[in-house]
């Protein structure tokens, strides 16, 4: 095995970690936050759910732009692979706009927002952070092999 060989397969374990590793933080904080039902007191939920919502933005953009973006790079030359990737991107992408969703509902400190829908919210969250986790998994497998 060559340098690059060796230098490429440890960029990549290093990023599958790194997302592993911010994957355990938000989904850690999003059961904390779904545990705090009901949710009737705004003040108690609001630091948290602004501290997941930072969190869960910042696992999404890494997904998103480093491992999504590194694999399509990485293996431009394997057509298949492209192949496979571009037709998960449309599921990748929902993904990311329901976690943006969230956030730009919950994560404005200055703004009022309502716990009244915070339960459904979470719900479909939960459902498409399982979603996207298995997409992660399929696209990590990928780089990795």
């Amino acid at each position: 095995m060559n340098s690059i060989s060796t230098d490429t397969s440890a960029t990549n374990l290093h990023l599958v970690a790194a997302l592993q590793e911010e994957r355990s933080a938000v989904w850690t904080l999003y059961c904390q936050i779904a545990e705090m039902k009901p949710f009737s007191s705004e003040n108690a939920i609001r630091p948290m759910l602004s501290e997941f919502s930072q969190l869960l933005i910042d696992y999404i953009s890494f997904g998103h732009f480093s491992i999504y973006e590194h694999l399509i790079t990485e293996k431009q030359h394997q057509t298949s692979t492209l192949s496979y990737a571009e037709k998960m991107y449309p599921a990748f992408s929902n993904t990311t706009e329901s976690a943006i969703t969230f956030s730009d509902t919950y994560d404005d400190g200055k703004r009022k927002f309502n716990t009244e829908n915070l339960a459904q919210d979470l719900s479909v969250l939960g459902e498409r952070l399982a979603e996207r986790m298995e997409l992660e998994d399929r696209l990590c497998s990928m780089l990795l092999h």
